[in-house]
C-alpha cells in the first residue's frame, strides 16, 4: 500500500511537474521574421523568437516606471490612442496602463500581479538595465509576452524594441564637433534621468564620439532629468558658474535648455537635442541668431511599435528578439513648419510619431485626447 501510494504521489508530482514546463517561454527559430519592414532585426547576429500561438483578442498591460516628463506623459496617450485604432482594437479584448515610479521593486511587483491575472503581453520602459530576471521566468512559464523598450534590460531573453541609443548619442557629439568647426572647447551635457538604459547608452555614445583622439574638449554634465523645468534651471545654474559655452548636447528637454541660454543672453550655440516641438519652433526662429541645431528623436511611438510586435509574438509569428527602429533626425536649415515642427501644437509635443512600414500613423488630435492615469 505505501509503494502504491509513493507510485501515485510522484505521478502527481511529475505532473505537476510536466504543467508548470507546458510553457517555457519562446523557442529560439531561424528568421527571418514577420513584417521585416516594421520589425527589423538590430543586426545580422540577431536571433529569433516564436511564442506558441494563442487566440486571441488579447489582454494587455502597458507598466511605465517614471510619468515625470512630458515624453513619458505622451507616450502613456499614445498607448492609449494605438490601443483604439483600427488593426489593432480588434486584437485587444482589455488594455490596462499603471505608472509605478522609479522604484523597481513597484514595478516588478505590477508587472507579476499582470501576470497573475492572465494577462497575455506587458509592455514596459524598465525602472533599472537588470534586475527582472525573476519576471521574465515567470512570463515564461505563463507564456506571457514581456517587450521592454526605450530603456531595455541588459538581457536577450526577452524581445525589446528600441532605437539605437549610443549612436544617437555618437550622432550628436559628431554634429557638434562639426558644427564648431573646433577641436577643443566647452561643451555642456544635459543628461536624462538616472539609472536608466537610455541615459547611460547616450552619454557613452556622446562621449565616445567627442573624446575621439585629437579632440580636447572639455565638457561640463548636468542632469535635467529629460523635463524642460528641470533642464532650464541646471542650464542656467552652469551658465552663471563656467559663463560660456561653446556648445550642447542634451536628451530631453531641450526646450528649457535653451530658453535657458536666451533668458542668460548667452551666445547662440550649436545645439544637439530631442524632438520636443518647442525646441525645434526655437530652432527654426532663431537659427538666422547662430542657433543651429540638430534634433534627434526618441519617439513615444515605440511603446505603439511595441504593442504590435507583442500582438504579433502572440500570433506565433517568428520575431527578431532585439527590433530596431531608425532614428528621425531633422538639422538647420531644414526645418519646416508642418512637415517636422508645428507651431500650434504645444512645445511640450514630440513631433516624431508615424511609422509607416509598421503602419502606426497617430495624429496629435487623437493622441492629445488622451490622459496619462492610470486605469
Amino acid at each position: 500500500m505505501k509503494s502504491m501510494l509513493r507510485v501515485s504521489g510522484l505521478a502527481c508530482a511529475g505532473l505537476l511537474l510536466s504543467s508548470m514546463s507546458v510553457f517555457a517561454g519562446p523557442k529560439i527559430v531561424s528568421g527571418p521574421g514577420a513584417n521585416a519592414a516594421c520589425f527589423k532585426p538590430w543586426s545580422a547576429q540577431t536571433k529569433f523568437f516564436q511564442w506558441d500561438k494563442k487566440a486571441g483578442p488579447y489582454k494587455i498591460a502597458l507598466v511605465n516606471g517614471f510619468v515625470g516628463n512630458t515624453w513619458r506623459i505622451q507616450m502613456v496617450k499614445t498607448a492609449k490612442a494605438f490601443a483604439e485604432q483600427p488593426g489593432i482594437k480588434e486584437n485587444i479584448k482589455e488594455f490596462k496602463v499603471v505608472s509605478t515610479g522609479t522604484d523597481v521593486a513597484a514595478q516588478l511587483g505590477a508587472m507579476e500581479d499582470f501576470i497573475n491575472q492572465g494577462f497575455d503581453a506587458i509592455i514596459t520602459i524598465a525602472v533599472a538595465p537588470d534586475g527582472f530576471d525573476r519576471i521574465i521566468r515567470l512570463a515564461d512559464k505563463n507564456n506571457v509576452v514581456v517587450v521592454p523598450f526605450d530603456n531595455i534590460l541588459d538581457t536577450d531573453k526577452v524581445m525589446m524594441v528600441n532605437e539605437d541609443q549610443k549612436e544617437m548619442g555618437r550622432m550628436s557629439a559628431k554634429w557638434l564637433v562639426e558644427e564648431s568647426g573646433k577641436t577643443s572647447g566647452d561643451i555642456l551635457e544635459v543628461r536624462g534621468l538616472p539609472g536608466n538604459s537610455v541615459d547611460r547608452d547616450r552619454h557613452l555614445g556622446f562621449r565616445k564620439a567627442v573624446e575621439a583622439p585629437g579632440n580636447k574638449f572639455e565638457v561640463v554634465e548636468v542632469v535635467g532629468n529629460w523635463d524642460d523645468g528641470t533642464a532650464q534651471k541646471v542650464v542656467a545654474d552652469a551658465v552663471a558658474v563656467h559663463k560660456s559655452f561653446d556648445g550642447m548636447f542634451v536628451q530631453g528637454g531641450s526646450t528649457g535648455a535653451v530658453r535657458a541660454l536666451i533668458d542668460a543672453k548667452h551666445k547662440m550655440i550649436p545645439v544637439a537635442g530631442e524632438a520636443e516641438n518647442g525646441f525645434r519652433k526655437l530652432c527654426a526662429e532663431r537659427g538666422k541668431d547662430g542657433l543651429v541645431c540638430t534634433s534627434l528623436g526618441q519617439s513615444p511611438g515605440l511603446v505603439a511599435i511595441s504593442m504590435k510586435a507583442a500582438v504579433t509574438a502572440l500570433q506565433g509569428k517568428v520575431m527578431p528578439q532585439m527590433i530596431s527602429v531608425p532614428i528621425p533626425e531633422a538639422s538647420y536649415p531644414n526645418f519646416k513648419a508642418g512637415v517636422n515642427y508645428y507651431p500650434d501644437l504645444t512645445d511640450n509635443f514630440f513631433t516624431t510619431n508615424d511609422f509607416p512600414p509598421c503602419g502606426v500613423n497617430l495624429k496629435a488630435t487623437d493622441i492629445m485626447s488622451k490622459d496619462e492615469k492610470n486605469n
